[in-house]
């Protein structure tokens, strides 16, 4: 068997050292950049057949220059990084990674609840800062602590990491609804008990709003000024899906103005951000830097089911093809 050679344009963020290559190590030599800029894409990708990317783009006039490119794997779920129909005109199979992370996105978005509704980061940074220890009392609060118990969850898409979410918030005794385009069979749902309702009414039932939903050129920007209004002041808004989902501006103007209680954000709509977002210096919000795909494991799997991809492509049976 001729050895193949493979190139992984921007490998740091799936792997920054702690889980190894093995799974395309095994199938033959592999070069990896950690990150790649523009300017180097094509020099980096020439005389390869296998191409590996996670954000690094391929352009048609990208494309154009690599001619013996037949494959690329993208290592995430979303492939609009690469223009797959001028892929497809030069016949490379393009191949993405459906599913990686429900678990681990459903269990940061939960983290992300607890933060919002108990508030333990700024509470231990208080006690690191020696406020207990000045404080008259035995006990303070900082902000308002709230009982997730009997309180409304309204999810924003109820596929995979919605229902994985959801039943984590069952398991807390809150009553679920939830909007979805889409909407599960019976056997998804098992026994969780759903209300479907439509969006509007989601976000004014809601005491906590997650968003896991994909983004589409119709909801770019559906947390809009107009919703935000319609929430509970007690309110909070999670999104670990897509950022261009929030209208930046309206979000960083309802927090201001205590229209909403709070907000909880994993994604923005440019990252990393520039640093005039109006939502890194909103009150109330907190951020995370896209991480809630990111657990060892979720990263383990995505790992190996890039490897199947391209075994599969190898075979001449390609699978989770995108193009």
């Amino acid at each position: 068997m001729m050895s193949m050679n493979i190139v992984c344009l921007d490998g740091y963020t799936l792997n920054p050292g702690d889980i190894g290559w093995e799974p395309f190590e095994s199938m033959g030599t592999l070069t990896v950049h950690d990150r790649t800029e523009a300017g180097q894409i094509v020099d980096r990708a020439a005389g390869f057949e296998y191409a590996l990317t996670n954000k690094t783009p391929f352009s048609a006039e990208t494309l154009d220059k690599l001619p013996d490119l037949k494959y690329i794997g993208v290592l995430a779920t979303g492939y609009n990084i690469v223009d797959i129909k001028a892929a497809a005109d030069r016949g490379i199979v393009v191949t993405n990674i459906p599913i990686y992370g429900t678990d681990t996105v459903a269990q940061h978005a939960t983290a992300m609840m607890l933060e919002m509704t108990r508030g333990v980061a700024v509470h231990n940074q208080a006690v690191q800062a020696g406020e207990w220890s000045k404080c008259e009392d035995w006990c303070f609060a900082l902000q308002p602590i709230r009982e997730l118990t009997g309180k409304t969850l309204g999810l924003v898409g109820i596929g995979r990491i919605g229902l994985a979410f959801a039943r984590i918030a069952a398991a807390m005794g809150m009553k679920l609804i939830a909007y979805d385009l889409y909407w599960p069979d019976a056997q998804k749902l098992g026994d969780l008990e759903v209300e479907q309702v439509e969006l509007d009414d989601l976000f004014a039932q809601s005491d906590v709003i997650t968003l896991h939903c994909p983004l589409t050129p119709e909801n770019t920007a559906m947390v809009n000024a107009q919703r935000l209004a319609m929430m509970k002041k007690t309110s909070v808004i999670i999104n670990t899906s897509r950022g261009p989902l929030i209208d930046n501006q309206a979000l960083a103007d309802a927090l201001s103005a205590g229209t909403i209680a709070g907000a909880a954000l994993d994604v923005l709509d440019v990252e990393p951000p520039p640093a005039d977002n109006p939502l890194l210096s909103a009150p109330n919000c907190v951020i995370t830097p896209h991480i809630s795909w990111y657990a060892a494991e979720a990263r383990k799997r995505l790992m190996g089911t890039a490897a199947t991809n391209l075994q599969a492509f190898l075979d001449g049976k390609p699978v989770n093809v995108v193009n």
